[in-house]
Parts: structure tokens; C-alpha cells; sequence
């Protein structure tokens, strides 16, 4: 591979993605104003990471839905598929509590092209793995068999969390030279399969073992990390600012939370696959960041003065979290000296 690669090369490409995402949200934002002074009514509008809409005077329901993607081929490479549930769970809890809200219930929609019980018992072991992390109840879901459009697995699932209305988290009171904390991810968690498994597996076999004792499929298939529990207890502790999931698009996702920009210079060393990924397949060091969490699964803005007290309870729940940038006029996300990233 002497080109460069890139996620459109791969059969993803995020910019047509956007044009499809804004063609879609300007065919139903007219929809917003249908529960106006009204249950239901919409809250923050369309675009943040969860939907939000008024249940009371004091409370809101935050919504999110979410699938765990392709990572469901390399289940299928190796016949292990205990741990996707977990991914199903985190995709939209971590989704649901960068609005300061608490994850309650899910919802979830596995479509098949034919039944398998042994490996239906399997997913449900990750989905009640993954409950338990995030503190939900799973009420319920739908299982579709579609032998005519679905070629395997795919899972899916709809989550729903609240929060009091004075304790929305917005991004709105972000300042200029607050500081962003960055918590690690668990690994590529479940973005950018389909780049990573074109790439490694046009080199490697899913059984070789190259990153350490597991094998490229098993590291791969490694949960993406569940943040609920150090999240809320930050919001509980510290004045928080604004949350980010760090998915889709990278970094970049921090530029959906406030008009001021992020400088981004003190990033831990990523975890080795990623740094695999970039060697084997020639991918670009910016391409790498708009396309991976590239270490950092979850961002937290807060006052400087507040940074020390997110890190330690982040480790008090076993986990690293760095100071690894802070607020800027500048649009985007920019990664040192090196390159800007927009959502």
C-alpha cells in the first residue's frame, strides 16, 4: 500500500456523511415546533449528542440512538460475540450523558438474516454486561429477521436518560482558556471499523497475535469503555462546562459543543493498534484523528482550577484522564501545530 489510505477509501466517507445528515436534519427540524408548550417539546433542537425534549417543568428526557456498526464482521471472524452488547450500551449511554443526563432505559433492535439462539444468548450476555456498567434497565426490543436485507447481524438500540432542566449541560457557559480534560479510551472502540479491518486484515490473519497476547480480531473486539459512572460523579463534584463524546469524526466532536475553538497539545501516546493502523495502511496522521478516538474516548470541559479534581475521580474508577488542551478563539479543533479538525 504506497498511497495513502483514507476512510473513503475504506467505503466511509464523513463529508458525504455531513451532506446527508444536514439533508436529513433540514427535512424534519419543521418538526420541532409540533410539541411546542407541550410534553415532548423540544428542548436543545437538533445536533448535539442526544436529543432532549421537556417532560415537566423541572425534568427532560434525553434520547439517543445508536448501532455498534461493522465491528459485528470481526465478531463474525471469530465466532465471539459476548462483549457487542457492551458496545450497544456505551455507543448511546456515553451519548446520552454529555448532556449531563442519567441514562435509565434502553431499548434495543437486533436484525438478522436468520436465527442463531446460541449466538443470540451471546449478545444478550454483553447487553446485560454493559446494563450493569451503565446502571439502565434494557425494557424491551425488537428482534427482525430480514433475510432479504440484512446479510449476518445487525444490533442496534434506543436509549432514553433524564435530567433536572437547571442542570442541562450545553456547552453554552464555555470561556475562553477553560481547560479540556481527556479520559483513555478502552481501544478504537466502535468507530472506524470498516478503515481498520480493510487495513489490518489485508495484512494479518484475525487469529495472529501481534498486539501482545491477543490477536488482531480479539483487539479489535476489545468493549468500548462505558463512562457513566465517572461522568455523572464529575457532574456531581465539579462545575462541568461541556462533555464530548469522542466517536465519529474524532476530536473534532468538540467543536458541537461551543462557537470557541479547542487547542489540543498534551495527547497521551495512542494505544498500538492505532499506531498499526497508520503504518500498515499508510494513513495520514490527520486522517488517523478525523477517523479514530486515538486514545481519548470522552472530553470534559471544565475551569483550569477544576482540572485536578476530574483526573482523581477518574482514578478513583481505575481510569486516565489527562489535561490535554483548553479553550481557544480559533474555530475547530486544532492538534498541535499540526492540522484543525471540524465536526
Amino acid at each position: 500500500m504506497s498511497d495513502r489510505m483514507t476512510y473513503a477509501d475504506a467505503g466511509v466517507d464523513i463529508d458525504s456523511e455531513n451532506e446527508v445528515i444536514t439533508a436529513i436534519v433540514s427535512g424534519i427540524k419543521s418538526t420541532l415546533s409540533f410539541r411546542k408548550g407541550k410534553v415532548g417539546e423540544s428542548i436543545m433542537g437538533i445536533g448535539h449528542f442526544s436529543g432532549l425534549v421537556r417532560l415537566d417543568k423541572k425534568r427532560a428526557i434525553a434520547m439517543t440512538s445508536d448501532g455498534v456498526g461493522t465491528k459485528i464482521i470481526v465478531a463474525n471472524m471469530i465466532s465471539k460475540y459476548d462483549t457487542i452488547g457492551i458496545d450497544l450500551i456505551a455507543m448511546n449511554a456515553n451519548d446520552i450523558i454529555c448532556i449531563g443526563a442519567e441514562p435509565v432505559t434502553m431499548m434495543d433492535y437486533i436484525a438478522v438474516e436468520k436465527h442463531d439462539p446460541k449466538i443470540s444468548r451471546e449478545i444478550a450476555k454483553g447487553l446485560a454486561a454493559g446494563a450493569e456498567m451503565a446502571g439502565i434497565s434494557i425494557s424491551g426490543g425488537e428482534l427482525a429477521t430480514l433475510p432479504e436485507i440484512i446479510n449476518g447481524i445487525d444490533l442496534a438500540g434506543f436509549m432514553v436518560g433524564i435530567v433536572d432542566i437547571d442542570r442541562i449541560i450545553t456547552g453554552k457557559d464555555i470561556k475562553l482558556g477553560d481547560a479540556v480534560v481527556g479520559l483513555e479510551s478502552s481501544g478504537i472502540h466502535s468507530n472506524g471499523l470498516t478503515l481498520a479491518r480493510k487495513v489490518l486484515f489485508g495484512k494479518y490473519d484475525p487469529n495472529d497475535r501481534i498486539f501482545h497476547k491477543r490477536t488482531v480480531a480479539q483487539e479489535l473486539l476489545i468493549p468500548t469503555k462505558i463512562y457513566v459512572k465517572e461522568v455523572l460523579e464529575i457532574i456531581n463534584k465539579v462545575r462541568v462546562k461541556g462533555l464530548a463524546n469522542i466517536t465519529g469524526g474524532g476530536l473534532g466532536n468538540l467543536s458541537r459543543l461551543t462557537d470557541y475553538g479547542f487547542y489540543i497539545d498534551n495527547l497521551p501516546e495512542p494505544q498500538k493498534v492505532f499506531r498499526e493502523i497508520q503504518r500498515v495502511g499508510n494513513v495520514s496522521e490527520k486522517e488517523m484523528y478525523r477517523t479514530f478516538n486515538m486514545g481519548i474516548g470522552f472530553c470534559v470541559v471544565v475551569d483550569d482550577e477544576d482540572v485536578e479534581k476530574v483526573i482523581e475521580i477518574c482514578k478513583k474508577h481505575g481510569m486516565k484522564a489527562f489535561k490535554i488542551g483548553r479553550v481557544v478563539r480559533e474555530e475547530g479543533v486544532k492538534i498541535g501545530e499540526k492540522f484543525v479538525l471540524k465536526y
